[in-house]
């Protein structure tokens, strides 16, 4: 996920600033199935502090322990962590640690990318045995086609010429959470979505504004009015939830919504109020496409019981959630084969 990047990149920088030297664990294989998949990281810095994970955090510590030839020498490696003797996770994870340095052209790019909502590329070259030391790297590919490797050595084509496997993962932008209301059980949804990693912005009521204190884990906190509402930075990987508790703005803040590319719009109330919605929207516009009121998801949230603020919360960044991932929402009590089964 781009946001465990994000925080990884920042951490390093602040780690080097510091005198700090950083490693980076990346799963770049799975035989088998583990409590995370291939492409997840964590930070290790020569201080002994970690950020981020690989695993539920049983494994953390051990590949911190055998990360401390690559603080000595600076030679990338590869580790594996049999979890089926020791954990019961059935699996085998292949963890490349390699040197891990955030350049000036990295930083300015990355940034760049993270501001601009656009993807980026990740690679990681290695090879499929335990205990192996060899020029093993990863590089990201921005959307100016610029490759930068992690490591301070950024001769690729001499890398380049070794037999490696490739471990390649797409990042999409951070997930982005609009939250168009300013009430208590506005700031509940702002808070839990954040912990999630998601971006949340929240717009608020002219008539009773808010500042970026009140909701924590908030990006930002502005007011408007539907009508001067900005939709140019909504797009696929964004959500807007509608919670004015306000019928009239509601309506408006659909209407302006209309073209929009979100993959989701909530909106608090009753089924009874929905009708009333969709009735309103064919009388005030004609042009409504069928792809926009599949998108419409009213009451929101799932239905799991939900009575306070923080329980509607969650039911409702489940049902975000289960729509991005174009999930079937069930129990994982009735599987029976693996959880995440491996896509074609």
């Amino acid at each position: 996920m781009i946001h465990e990047v994000k925080q990884i990149v920042e951490t390093a920088i602040l780690n080097q600033n510091s005198g700090i030297k950083n490693v980076l664990a990346t799963v770049v294989h799975l035989d088998g199935s583990s409590y995370r998949q291939p492409g997840v990281r964590m930070l290790l810095s020569d201080d002994g502090s970690m950020v981020g994970a690989v695993s539920g955090g049983c494994v953390e510590k051990e590949v911190l322990r055998r990360a401390q030839s690559v603080f000595q020498n600076g030679k990338s490696k590869i580790i594996t962590y049999d979890g089926r003797y020791r954990l019961g996770c059935e699996g085998v994870l292949y963890i490349l640690l390699e040197s891990f340095y955030v350049s000036d052209e990295f930083k300015s790019f990355f940034f760049q990318n993270l501001e601009l909502r656009k993807q980026l590329t990740v690679k990681s070259y290695y090879k499929k045995e335990d205990e192996c030391v060899g020029a093993f790297y990863s590089e990201v590919t921005f959307d100016n086609h610029r490759r930068i490797t992690f490591s301070k050595d950024d001769n690729l084509d001499r890398l380049l010429k070794e037999d490696l496997k490739t471990y390649s993962q797409t990042l999409s932008p951070c997930f982005k959470l609009l939250i168009i209301g300013g009430e208590h059980d506005a700031v509940k949804l702002c808070k839990i979505g954040s912990l999630l990693g998601w971006e949340v912005d929240v717009v608020t009521s002219m008539k009773d504004p808010k500042q970026l204190q009140d909701f924590p884990g908030a990006k930002t906190v502005v007011s408007y009015s539907p009508e001067t509402f900005l939709v140019d930075g909504l797009d696929s990987e964004c959500a807007v939830v509608l919670m004015t508790h306000n019928y009239a703005q509601d309506l408006r803040y659909l209407l302006r919504l209309k073209n929009s590319k979100l993959t989701y719009i909530g909106v608090l109330g009753s089924a009874r109020r929905r009708e009333q919605l969709y009735n309103d929207l064919f009388e005030y516009t004609s042009d409504l496409e069928d792809d926009f009121l599949d998108k419409i998801h009213s009451p929101a949230g799932l239905n799991i019981g939900a009575i306070t603020p923080e329980e509607i919360a969650l039911s409702i960044l489940s049902e975000i959630l289960v729509i991005n991932r174009n999930k079937e929402p069930y129990s994982l009590n009735t599987i029976t084969g693996k959880i995440h089964v491996k896509s074609e």
